[in-house]
C-alpha cells in the first residue's frame, strides 16, 4: 500500500458539492493507494505506520496528539507514467480489492483511537486542506 500523507490544517473532502468528511484545526489529510499485492496486514501496518508517524508540532504523532485524520482513496498512487503520455494503472488494484482495504485502514486507526473522516471509495471528489510545514510524505508499506 502506498499513502500520501499530509500534515494540514483544516482539511475536508467534498462529493457533488457536499462536504463528506473533513476536520478542524491540526490533523492530517491520508491518500490512500492499495495495489495487487496488499493484504489486510498491510492495511493495519501502513494505519499504524501513518498513526505514529512523528511528523505533528513538537516532533509528536497524531495518535499522542489525538489529531483527526481524512483518508480519501487514491488509486492515482499507482499510476504508472514511464512510458507515454497516458498513465498506466495496472498496478492499482481494482474496486473490489482496494475498497475493502481503504476501509480497513479506517477501522484501524479508529480503533487506534483516532477520529477519522472519509471520502467515498471511488467517487470524484474534490479535497481540500491548508497543508502546514509544508509536511508532505509518501509512505510504503509491503
Amino acid at each position: 500500500m502506498r499513502a500520501v500523507v499530509q500534515r494540514a490544517r483544516d482539511a475536508s473532502v467534498r462529493v457533488d458539492g457536499v462536504v463528506v468528511g473533513g476536520f478542524a484545526g491540526d490533523g492530517l489529510v491520508v491518500l490512500v493507494g492499495v495495489t495487487h499485492a496488499d493484504s489486510p496486514s498491510t492495511a493495519e501496518r501502513l494505519a499504524a505506520k501513518v498513526h505514529d508517524l512523528r511528523i505533528m508540532g513538537g516532533e509528536r504523532s497524531a495518535a499522542e496528539l489525538g489529531s483527526p485524520v481524512l483518508v480519501v482513496s487514491q488509486f492515482t498512487l499507482y499510476g504508472d507514467t514511464a512510458k507515454g503520455r497516458r498513465p498506466s494503472w495496472s498496478a492499482a488494484a481494482p474496486g473490489e480489492t482496494a475498497q475493502p482495504l481503504v476501509d480497513l485502514v479506517v477501522a484501524t486507526l479508529r480503533a487506534r483511537g483516532a477520529t477519522v473522516a472519509e471520502g467515498v471509495f471511488g467517487a470524484s471528489m474534490e479535497v481540500s486542506l491548508t497543508n502546514v510545514g509544508p509536511m508532505t510524505l509518501v509512505v510504503d508499506v509491503t
